[in-house]
């Protein structure tokens, strides 16, 4: 027997308010609070006292007065079982029920009532899904599951809300025609003529009277027949209720696997369209067309095959339970079966397949903490040493899951493809690069679609001033506080370095929210473990599968040259991205197997600089392999291919999309390169080039980035027109078969060229790392003075203001300018350095000079540029509170100006203003800390 069935769970839900709040619609709390809902734990905002409740029940607000745009959405929900799916915690402990005054006035404000039946998981996610939407967007909404309710006051309060609700939200499945109160709601709500129904895994045409009485159909075989009297009813009454359901003719919202997001979304526009709130049906319409459109970095791979085991097993891990087509596909998890008896007060999770029992499975026991959460196995309990060393090899249901494999095994299209099979049972997929040195940033770029706002001055206290950690971790705290809501987004990192970030090396983790929420975390990583929790190990594609993707659209190969696939197939490792490649070859060219074999084979292999050990020394082969596709590109563009040279610049990009015409810009800055024996060269071409016709015309970026894609050797952005991203193996290998000095630098100049920009914002971070010596690394390359003063003024400074403002990333920010202020120093040292090597032998008699003195004006403008830095980095260190290096930057500063321009000039007296400012900050400070006990 469930000693929950007899409890009910008050809970307040902290809902984001509509844009135009008023401040006397506060009053319109939670309905109902009590220490033992599950939707609250330990580490949950702090409850209401009695005192306080009765207080801000006292006033008789009536819904008439609030104005349509002017309302704070408040949530009720009245449930006699703990939800799986908490706002972003464990709500599966609870204490004793606590008898709580209530509001009836408030209850009848309520904008719609959602009334459900059932414990299905999904079922669950679903409505806590559209009852936290209504909520987000500004609609108040009580929901409760009545038939877990037994306590006569409970049922009362339900009923004064269905009764003061505007509009009945029914969610309807196949076991909601044999319970008593959703029939009742049913016929409630249709005589009201405010009935909305949702038909859960259900269509409107199979709820007919007719077919559920006698039991026509695979549907209702099981669960038809005469249902009302299953629970004592009367025949007439159930019949009316779901008659009913036919006249609903406005309202024809259906919600299966593949549609939750489209049928929430509509519910909403609906339902506020009735409600009169057109500013959220254009706001909601706006922000979805904006997502749809941003939503997936790069377009579905159509040539995609295999992998139905990994993408079952990931469905069963993040969501615990596997469904539709997906459910055949899942192979059972072997664990080792239990030999202790779970710990006291511990929760265990079990699943069990459909029509099947859970025997031989494993349990998990999920141990929560002050901080964290403990992922464990019962198996590992007895090893109480070192039970925190040891990962969990079995975790599911809890909303997060990670894939781990070497470079080019296909880690990012299987989340791909995860993500696009499943997009719909989530809000948005929100992708980010997992990069250590850009995942931050990746991680504060998604305010845009969660809409809130990381900016310092959003996060700033107007009554002290905080420091740069206390304004970093605001940002980092507002984004995760709207993924620890219970609307479900999938947050997929994608390449995940390090479990530390580069910047500060905080925890990865402390960036996402709380699993066992609404969001789902999807991980994939090189790393061997990730947050205590071994990941899901990407293997080789069976051979099959191998040869399906390397053989395309080519099915009929004889004997001979299937053996030459399964030789090139050996050869590479089995790795995916080679196989890619190898497909598209033989798609694109009119070149067998085996030809293709001996043509790799003959290749001449580029010495590459790289670790002992790594991917590139040790698959010769797939090198071998590249440079085949670097003389396709040669053949077919001439000897200077642009295709070619655009991975060759590459090497020194950041990952992420980078613009075609970018990339083409810094590949004619590359400087020529000699490609060894002309007569070899020729001879291999004509091997592999067969029927593949060559341009003598020069091909523009974009045609080059065709070929690219073509080819497998880069991905369209899906998001940015006009945008590639060369894989990171491809780039790796490019980065390493050349000396850094010699191609980096093309890269920079294009970069400089283009100027600061928010699309390239990336491209121009790989620039500053290439540039400037961040932490202990010293700077690979050195620009001229005018190349310098360029970046500087067109690009650092920009970067650095929307770095600091825009995302509150302040350390960041800072470090950029500490360092573009030491190049500036360094160059400025080389123009005051005396040139004596310049002078000829009979001018000796003539006094030493400098470049400074040869240069005076290019010299002056590195001084005012320096003194821009410095006085840009004084300004920021103001609002991190750091006053006493914001005093020593800006007197700097001032001397430079002064200096150079002199008293009088608008710049000198600018930063002589900062320096007043700073002295009346410098003041205060000192006055409060003496008065201070």
């Amino acid at each position: 027997m469930d000693s929950r069935g007899d409890s009910s769970r008050f809970g307040q839900y902290p809902t984001k308010p509509s844009r135009n709040m008023s401040s006397s619609s506060s009053a319109s709390a939670a309905f109902f609070s009590a220490n033992q809902s599950p939707f609250f734990s330990p580490r949950s905002p702090k409850i209401i006292n009695q005192q306080e409740l009765s207080e801000s029940t006292r006033s008789d607000a009536q819904c008439d007065s609030f104005e349509p745009d002017h309302r704070i959405a408040s949530s009720s929900v009245i449930s006699c079982t703990p939800s799986r799916y908490g706002r972003g915690h464990d709500s599966s402990s609870y204490t004793q029920t606590s008898s709580v005054s209530v509001s009836y006035n408030r209850v009848r404000c309520c904008d719609v009532f959602l009334g459900l039946h059932g414990q299905k998981p999904s079922l669950l996610r679903f409505a806590d899904w559209l009852r936290a939407e209504l909520e987000f967007q500004g609609m108040s909404c009580f929901m409760s599951d009545r038939g877990r309710c037994r306590s006569s006051r409970k049922q009362r309060i339900i009923e004064r809300a269905m009764d003061g609700a505007s509009f009945g939200v029914i969610i309807l499945t196949r076991k909601a025609f044999k319970n008593p109160y959703t029939i009742e709601e049913l016929r409630f709500f249709s005589e009201k003529k405010n009935l909305v129904p949702v038909f859960f895994d259900l269509a409107p045409g199979d709820c007919l009277v007719r077919d559920i009485v006698e039991k026509r159909g695979d549907l209702w075989e099981k669960h038809g027949g005469e249902l009302w009297d299953l629970y004592g009813g009367i025949e007439r009454e159930w019949r009316e209720a779901v008659h009913g359901l036919s006249r609903v003719d406005e309202w024809k919202l259906e919600a299966h696997e593949g549609n939750w997001r489209d049928c929430v979304f509509r519910a909403v526009s609906l339902l506020a369209m009735r409600l009169g709130r057109r500013s959220i049906v254009e706001r909601l319409a706006k922000w979805r067309d904006k997502a749809e459109k941003e939503e997936f970095p790069y377009p579905r791979n159509e040539s995609f095959v295999g992998r139905k085991k990994e993408l079952a097993e990931l469905e069963f891990v993040l969501f615990g339970d596997v469904a539709g087509d997906s459910e055949r596909d899942y192979f059972e998890l072997k664990a080792k079966p239990i030999r202790k008896k779970k710990k006291k007060n511990a929760v265990t999770l079990g699943w069990s397949n459909k029509g099947g029992s859970a025997k031989g499975k494993e349990k998990v026991v999920w141990k929560e903490s002050e901080k964290e959460i403990e992922m464990q196995s019962t198996c590992h309990h007895h090893h109480r040493s070192t039970r925190r060393k040891r990962s969990t090899k079995v975790v599911y249901g809890k909303g997060v899951a990670c894939v781990s494999g070497e470079s080019g095994i296909g880690k990012t299209e299987l989340l791909l493809e995860f993500a696009y099979r499943h997009h719909q049972r989530y809000k948005m997929v929100l992708w980010i690069g997992g990069e250590s040195r850009y995942i931050r940033q990746n991680y504060l770029n998604l305010y845009q679609y969660l809409e809130v706002d990381v900016g310092v001055e959003s996060c700033s206290d107007k009554t002290k001033v905080k420091s740069f950690e206390e304004q970093e971790d605001a940002a980092v705290a507002r984004i995760r506080k709207e993924l620890m809501r219970n609307i479900p987004f999938l947050v997929v990192i994608d390449n995940l370095e390090s479990e530390k970030d580069w910047w500060d090396s905080k925890l990865v983790m402390d960036l996402l929210p709380r699993f066992g929420g609404g969001s789902h975390i999807l991980i994939s990583t090189r790393l061997s473990r990730v947050m205590n929790m071994e990941p899901m190990k990407l293997s080789y594609l069976s051979g099959a599968e191998a040869m399906g993707l390397m053989q395309g659209s080519v099915k009929d190969y004889p004997v001979s040259e299937m053996d030459a696939l399964r030789a090139v197939e050996e050869k590479l490792g089995r790795l995916t991205l080679g196989l890619a490649v190898v497909g598209a070859i033989l798609s694109e060219l009119p070149i067998n197997p085996s030809r293709l074999l001996d043509t790799i084979n003959r290749m001449p292999l580029r010495e590459v600089v790289c670790r002992e050990g790594s991917l590139l020394r040790r698959s010769s082969f797939l090198l071998q392999l590249f440079e085949v596709c670097f003389s396709i590109f040669d053949h077919a563009d001439g000897p200077r291919s642009l295709a070619t040279r655009m991975v060759v610049a590459s090497g020194w990009l950041a990952p992420a999309p980078v613009p075609a015409s970018l990339l083409a810009l810094a590949a004619y800055k590359l400087p020529e390169r000699h490609r060894g024996p002309k007569r070899l060269w020729r001879r291999l071409r004509r091997a592999i080039t067969c029927g593949f016709a060559s341009s003598r015309s020069k091909r523009s970026g974009g045609e080059a980035a065709s070929m690219l894609l073509r080819f497998n050797i880069a991905r369209s952005s899906s998001v940015k027109l006009g945008f590639i991203q060369i894989h990171e193996l491809v780039k790796l290998y490019a980065r390493n078969r050349v000396l850094v000095n010699e191609n980096a630098p093309a890269m920079v100049q294009a970069v400089i060229s283009r100027g600061s920009t928010v699309e390239t914002a990336e491209q121009i971070w790989a620039v500053c790392f290439l540039m400037f010596g961040f932490s202990n690394e010293a700077p690979s390359i050195h620009l001229k003075v005018t190349e310098l003063l360029s970046l500087v003024k067109q690009v650092i400074l920009p970067l650095a203001i929307r770095t600091f403002i825009t995302f509150s990333r302040c350390s960041a920010a800072v470090e950029l300018l500490r360092v573009c202020t030491n190049a500036l120093e360094a160059a400025d040292q080389t123009l005051v350095t005396p040139v004596e090597k310049w002078l000829d032998k009979s001018l000796c008699w003539r006094p030493v000079q400098t470049s400074a003195q040869l240069n005076p004006v290019l010299w002056e403008e590195l001084a005012l540029a320096r003194a821009t830095v410095l006085e840009t980095r004084a300004k920021l260190m103001l609002r991190g509170g750091q006053f006493g290096l914001a005093d020593d930057l800006i007197r700097k500063a001032i001397f430079i100006r002064t200096s150079i321009s002199g008293e009088d000039h608008p710049g000198t007296v600018s930063a002589r203003e900062t320096l007043s400012k700073l002295t009346r900050l410098l003041s205060n400070v000192h006055q409060i800390h003496n008065t201070s006990p």
